[in-house]
């Protein structure tokens, strides 16, 4: 009986992992599968065996939610799907809350400074140099605001800043000739995503 919802699950192409060991506590069990990022837990005990349920845990907000044993086969796929909408709007707010436009020099290192990604109107996406010379003083600048003479070699970040792309979506047109480089003063061609390796 208990089989044929185990013939359902596996039909949905889901993978899933009963943890029977007795030699660890449930909370114990419980903080191991979210630790491992287990999007879903599923917990059983003999009065649900007796009810036909299941106890069904969310990772991603901890929401609980009671299921039939007949219903798992198909919850189950819309239950990812939610908390995978969830995750990705969580992190879009999140990276949208640190995306800041700067057009100026003297507005960008304290914008890396807070931890943001910083979209600029950039010059040209091929000229290595200028994006050298950024990299350069951006991490010169850092240093100087932090009150520090170099980057401490033991850390694996550095303090320069670096291109991450040019987003397909730009956010404004740029006026031919109007909007310039916010580094180099020449005229801008696109904007350009900028940040820091962490």
């Amino acid at each position: 009986d208990d089989d044929d919802d185990d013939d359902d699950i596996s039909s949905q192409k889901i993978r899933y992992k009963v943890d029977d060991r007795a030699n660890y506590s449930g909370g114990w069990k419980y903080n191991h599968w979210e630790q491992k990022g287990v999007p879903l837990r599923f917990e059983i005990g003999p009065r649900d065996l007796e009810a036909r349920s299941v106890i069904c845990v969310r990772r991603v907000d901890g929401q609980k939610t009671t299921l039939k044993l007949e219903q798992i086969a198909n919850e189950v796929p819309r239950l990812l799907e939610d908390a995978q909408r969830t995750m990705f709007a969580k992190a879009k707010a999140e990276r949208d809350a640190k995306l800041v436009q700067v057009t100026e020099w003297k507005d960008f290192v304290p914008a890396l400074d807070d931890n943001c990604l910083v979209l600029t109107p950039w010059c040209d996406p091929a000229d290595q140099q200028a994006e050298e010379d950024v990299k350069e003083q951006s991490k010169t600048e850092a240093l100087r605001l932090a009150g520090l003479d170099a980057e401490d070699a033991r850390t694996a970040t550095s303090l320069a800043a670096k291109t991450l792309c040019v987003p397909d979506d730009q956010p404004t047109q740029l006026p031919d000739g109007k909007t310039t480089c916010f580094f180099t003063g020449k005229p801008a061609t696109c904007w350009c995503l900028w940040g820091r390796s962490y």
